[in-house]
């Protein structure tokens, strides 16, 4: 594991982040986003989705657990805030080993049910706009990944 850093001064800098690392993706990309309320995961999912060519309204799909959204890739955007661990297996793997790009956001819920290798992203609040990105890059896919759209 290896991890970076990022420090967006504003809504509109961290879309243009999200949208250059979206069409870096491929197919099976998991993405595991963490950070209080409001520090911005939906935000940064929307950038996503516009990257990957979504042209539907993304929100948060607190309530229906995942919601799929068809671009250049599938999205799965996935919200587990109300999922224990302990739950029954939801499919969560058929998601992960897919053809799309998923994007889990409280991720740490679930965490036994993750893939090994995937890029987990710390969102965290600094001001009004301003926040701090912390990548950890778990697999050689996302260290060189990171390399790439972070230098």
């Amino acid at each position: 594991m290896e991890i970076f850093k990022w420090i967006s001064q504003s809504a509109e800098e961290t879309d243009q982040f999200a949208m250059e690392l979206a069409k870096h993706l491929i197919a099976g990309d998991v993405l595991a986003l963490e950070g209080d309320l409001g520090a911005g995961k939906t935000a940064f999912t929307k950038g996503l989705a516009k990257g990957l060519g979504v042209t539907r309204n993304v929100n948060s799909p607190t309530f229906t657990i995942i919601k799929e959204y068809q671009g250049r890739l599938p999205l799965y955007h996935m919200d587990v805030y109300r999922v224990s661990e302990g739950e029954e297996d939801l499919g969560f793997d058929e998601y992960f080993n897919g053809d799309g790009v998923t994007v889990v956001e409280w991720a740490h819920l679930i965490e036994g049910q993750l893939p090994a290798d995937l890029l987990q992203i710390q969102i965290l609040r600094l001001d009004e706009t301003k926040r701090r990105f912390v990548f950890e890059a778990h697999g050689e896919r996302y260290v060189k990944l990171c390399k790439e759209i972070l230098s």
